[in-house]
């Protein structure tokens, strides 16, 4: 496909994806005393108890892109009769020279661990249609970096905080466009060295990358499938096969569903046909 075609393309799948209105979620409750330690919280529309999908958005983990874009796909998966939990988080990095940087460390994961520690009790007052005993989490682009990071928390090196002492209670992982594999990341400088910037920089990369790279925590024990655009140019698909690849080396199978045509924005996007796929393979995970 020629250069032009594509970027028009990709554009005009951005423009989709953004163009529907902010979705208000039924109740909205908080896991810490930061503005950005909240949970929006979807009922089911329809028979109750449903699945429980807790969702985490993307945007490079910059402080520019918070839940609110991501709210028309938690009000479709609503609407598919899921239970659904939208989790926002500490982005971005604090002071004047870092406008515009990617995540902080350790903030950024210190909500995601905290977030899901609280899930369970909020959880039961928030959404008592919800059975957690059949959770799914799924996250966009970062925020399906920060997805395949939750469920690996067993695996963490032993002197971290966010160390669990057993895998975490999902039935499964749905990671669209993930960035999910930091060396491939970096290689290709995805979304302009994010995952160097919330690691601190380059001098603190090689330390922190045990830390954080999903790729390097494996197997997880956890089902565990990535969707991705064959054409997404945001993340390229060879992130996703790279971790598959490290997966498999580790002993475990992870899926992979490539998506012909189909760039970055379209997974999340209730108007696309990515979007519906989307859902079944969080369906077939999560009943």
């Amino acid at each position: 496909m020629p250069d032009d075609v594509a970027t028009a393309r990709a554009a005009a799948e951005e423009e989709s994806a953004f163009s529907h209105p902010p979705v208000d979620p039924d109740v909205t409750a908080a896991y810490g005393d930061h503005p950005d330690q909240v949970i929006d919280f979807y009922t089911p529309r329809a028979t109750e108890p449903a699945p429980l999908v807790v969702v985490l958005h993307g945007g490079a983990w910059r402080a520019a892109y918070d839940r609110r874009h991501i709210t028309p796909f938690a009000g479709f998966l609503a609407h598919r009769g899921f239970a659904v939990a939208n989790v926002e988080y500490r982005r971005g990095a604090d002071g004047p020279d870092s406008v515009g940087a990617a995540g902080r460390w350790p903030d950024t994961f210190d909500d995601v661990a905290a977030a899901l520690d609280a899930l369970p009790a909020l959880v039961r007052e928030a959404l008592p249609g919800a059975d957690p005993r059949r959770t799914v989490i799924t996250g966009h682009s970062a925020g399906g970096h920060l997805a395949l990071w939750a469920a690996a928390r067993h695996l963490l090196p032993a002197d971290t905080p966010w160390r669990t002492d057993r895998p975490a209670p999902l039935r499964g992982v749905v990671a669209l466009a993930p960035i999910a594999d930091f060396t491939v990341a970096h290689k290709l400088d995805v979304c302009a060295g994010a995952a160097v910037q919330l690691l601190g920089g380059e001098e603190r990369f090689a330390d922190r990358v045990p830390y954080a790279d999903p790729a390097r925590l494996l197997p997880t024990g956890i089902a565990t499938t990535l969707v991705q655009g064959r054409t997404d140019d945001v993340v390229p698909h060879t992130v996703a096969e790279a971790y598959t690849e490290a997966a498999a080396k580790a002993g475990e199978v992870v899926g992979l569903t490539l998506l012909e045509e189909v760039g970055h924005f379209p997974l999340i996007d209730p108007a696309a046909d990515a979007c519906a796929v989307v859902a079944e393979e969080i369906a077939q995970l999560a009943w």
